[in-house]
């Protein structure tokens, strides 16, 4: 039996359309989260988080966000606080996450995550 594929995929950003495109020609189970309405938990990015092999959110945050130069996440060293500013503003996380088993890759280049598989 092969393990189920996730993308947390954002439809809105053209990396992530590509990296669907990419695992639906691929065939296989395939299950989509629009991870901006369906946000993750602090457990779910705690989880994922090892699964990318991060050793530190700071990682995984898009930095050119708003958000973060708002939020002012550069300085901040706790990591509760910085996956709990990324459960509760999704666009912090770099997408798109393609979840496999007990891996996980960001699609940038889109066509790393076949690396997965």
């Amino acid at each position: 039996m092969t393990d189920s594929t996730i993308i947390w995929h954002n439809p809105r950003c053209s990396k992530s359309r590509q990296t669907l495109a990419l695992l639906e020609a691929r065939g296989g189970s395939l299950t989509i989260r629009n991870y901006m309405e369906d946000k993750p938990s602090v457990a779910e990015l705690k989880d994922v988080m090892k699964k990318l092999g991060f050793t530190s959110a700071h990682e995984w945050l898009r930095k050119n966000e708003p958000d973060y130069r708002d939020l002012s996440l550069k300085a901040i060293e706790d990591e509760a606080e910085i996956i709990k500013a990324m459960s509760t503003h999704p666009k912090l996380i770099e997408r798109p996450v393609v979840i496999h088993g007990k891996r996980a890759m960001i699609g940038r280049p889109p066509e790393q995550v076949l690396e997965l598989f």
